[in-house]
């Protein structure tokens, strides 16, 4: 269905491949588009649980590709609009999902790279990833990804960045928040794993709800309207089917009826 993705189903886990790797899964228009649609396919598929990004080839994304920069310098400002508004809804698709997703980093997550792996919930990289926030670099700014940058490593690391667009080592990429697990080259794959086990335990629509939560309640004061706030959607939770089983289950000591569809 896809010319620079693949999509890998292992259960109720879905990797999405970018495959580019002669490019080091640079974007274009049709990558961006792709992941787009990619997501939105992914997101309404009830039997999948946990959606895993990951780059083929050495590198996870290095960000735009040389010859999609090549035709934006030579656009319009129009043109550039229109091309940074594409990638902006898919940056905001993939962060929007209803599911958990573990981006799976290898090598260089510049640029773009870098905010893909911000706008993922989770991130798993190996010991040698290199980030970079690199625009300024070419005389622009991370403006686009800049909301799941900021959201990952919070302001005060983003000035020093997004200004120096120096290298970021994935144990400096751990430190500041980018990053939730480093491992070695060849256990990446097991450290994605070992996240997306705990994942699958949880409750689909719970996790849906909690994601959900936290961009209803971030930055906010703990005043009356919060305390109601949380109160209204712990309840609603609670009545949920999905709730009321998960408790009774607990009680009865017995699996959950997402868990015990998917063992059956």
């Amino acid at each position: 269905m896809f010319e620079t993705l693949e999509i890998e189903r292992t259960g109720p886990v879905a990797t999405l491949w970018m495959n580019r790797p002669q490019v080091f899964n640079a974007f274009n228009e049709t990558l961006i588009a792709e992941l787009d649609a990619a997501c939105q396919q992914l997101d309404a598929d009830p039997s999948v649980r946990v959606v895993v990004l990951g780059g083929r080839g050495k590198h996870f994304s290095a960000g735009a590709d040389l010859n999609w920069m090549r035709r934006a310098a030579e656009g319009s400002e129009a043109d550039n609009l229109a091309d940074a508004r594409r990638f902006a809804r898919m940056l905001r698709t993939l962060a929007g999902l209803a599911k958990p997703t573990i981006a799976r980093i290898q090598g260089a997550a510049l640029g773009g790279g870098t905010g893909l792996a911000a706008a993922c919930d989770m991130a798993v990289a190996s010991v040698d990833a290199v980030f970079s926030t690199s625009e300024v670099k070419f005389g622009i700014i991370p403006a686009v990804i800049s909301p799941y940058v900021l959201r990952a490593i919070g302001p005060r690391h983003a000035l020093r960045y997004f200004q120096s667009a120096e290298r970021i080592s994935a144990q400096q990429a751990l430190a500041m928040g980018l990053v939730h697990e480093v491992t070695a080259v060849d256990a990446l794959d097991a450290g994605v794993a070992a996240l997306v086990e705990p994942l699958l335990a949880g409750a689909p629509s719970a996790q849906k709800a909690a994601k959900e939560l936290i961009e209803a309640i971030k930055g906010r004061p703990i005043d009356e309207q919060t305390l109601e706030e949380t109160a209204q959607r712990i309840a609603r939770q609670r009545a949920t089917a999905e709730g009321r089983d998960g408790v009774a289950a607990f009680l009865d000591k017995r699996l959950p009826a997402w868990l015990a569809d998917s063992s059956s």
